[in-house]
């Protein structure tokens, strides 16, 4: 896979992020050792996940995935090889939540430490803490990146006005910047990004790297009724997509997808890939066969004519 420029942060990652949210509640160890290895061989490098990742699922309390990527990645020695990705701030439960000094400084600790390493690569501010000075995160993020804890940081789930200030500020005081932002977007979820956040990062030359690329699975177009969600453990999340319009984006996706050979998933992120202002959508998997799928779509450059009917298709604003 040939390497995209996060942002100006220095870091060079894969086309595709693999997303950690899947490990230690889909798939356990195991399994995720063989997915992990299965993407490094086929030429990726950035794998995001997060502190609170999966406090969700009964029996966890968070820090999972990033224990058993710690394992992975200790075991197959290969960190510096390795863009990894984590965020800060989401509740932690009795370990507190937020983006201020104090709990970022302690944060980074456990997350240091489940993921035996001594630094992460990019560091993101999980959910905006408008209760903490921007000033006061910014600054403590400085603080880790001259320590050589962080290498660089990033932001998800800001609104354009939110993150428009944080560069104001880090300009002004000379704190480091946001170089990636991690927004909801794929080929349903358009709009909210592409209102205001897609010219902001473009104008500041921002990394991004989408969430819920394929909408929860419901893309990869393997749920097309709600006799279909009875076994998904994402049923909740994929519902609101059962609607007239997410049953036209999937007709679009199945006639692209058989112009091409291939899946729905490899259509529904080429797609994204497609887009000039997205570096790398972020794409979990439970199984070796879809992560292969998953990997098809780097090598897919959609035609004009492909683009235009998925466009069409997804469209947010008729």
């Amino acid at each position: 896979m040939k390497k995209r420029k996060l942002g100006r942060s220095g870091l060079e990652v894969s086309p595709v992020s693999f997303g950690g949210n899947v490990l230690g509640w889909t798939i356990d160890e195991d399994t995720a050792f063989e997915i992990l290895d299965n993407f490094i061989t086929a030429g990726g490098n950035f794998i995001d996940t997060a502190d609170v990742y999966s406090k969700w699922a009964p029996g966890n309390q968070g820090g999972e995935s990033e224990t058993i990527l710690g394992k992975w990645l200790k075991q197959r020695g290969k960190r510096d090889q390795i863009v990894i990705a984590t965020k800060v701030g989401s509740d932690m439960g009795a370990k507190g939540k937020g983006l201020s000094r104090k709990h970022i400084q302690e944060a980074i600790e456990d997350s240091l430490h489940r993921l035996q390493t001594d630094y992460i690569d990019l560091y993101q501010s999980h959910i905006d803490d408008q209760n903490t000075p921007i000033e006061e995160t910014l600054e403590t993020y400085g603080e880790l990146i001259a320590q050589g804890k962080v290498r660089a940081i990033g932001a998800s789930n800001y609104s354009a006005s939110r993150l428009s200030q944080a560069l104001q500020i880090s300009k002004q005081h000379g704190y480091p910047r946001y170089e990636s932002l991690q927004p909801l977007y794929n080929l349903y979820d358009r709009a909210d990004y592409e209102q205001e956040l897609e010219q902001l990062s473009q104008e500041n030359e921002i990394g991004v790297i989408s969430y819920s690329s394929l909408a929860s699975g419901f893309l990869s177009g393997k749920y097309r009724s709600e006799k279909d969600l009875s076994n998904s453990s994402r049923a909740g999340s994929i519902k609101k997509y059962l609607n007239s319009r997410g049953l036209r984006i999937l007709e679009a996706i199945d006639e692209v997808a058989k112009n091409y050979n291939t899946t729905a998933t490899s259509i529904s992120l080429a797609w994204l890939l497609a887009r000039p202002s997205i570096t790398a959508p972020i794409v979990s998997a439970t199984k070796v066969e879809q992560l292969n799928q998953i990997i098809k779509a780097v090598d897919i450059k959609l035609d004009p004519t492909s683009i235009n009917l998925l466009n069409e298709a997804s469209a947010w604003d008729t």
